[in-house]
């Protein structure tokens, strides 16, 4: 099935766990992850199953001053 991974397509096998899309997009930590807009524990990534058309934003901390 298609996801978008920070509006990037990606393709991951159907009812795939947002922990399977992460590792497919090869996301290095430390990052936030969020579904359609609404953000996931980290302890739910492989609990949380996708969709298709789903939308995950995995957003990196951003250090500043």
């Amino acid at each position: 099935m298609q996801i978008y991974i920070n509006e990037t397509p990606v393709t991951v096998p159907e009812q795939a766990a947002l922990s399977e899309a992460i590792t497919a997009f090869a996301a290095k930590p430390p990052f936030a992850a969020a579904v359609n807009g609404h953000f996931v524990a980290q302890q739910d990534y492989a609990h949380t199953a996708l969709k298709e058309g789903d939308r995950v934003d995995i957003l990196a901390p951003i250090q500043g001053g």
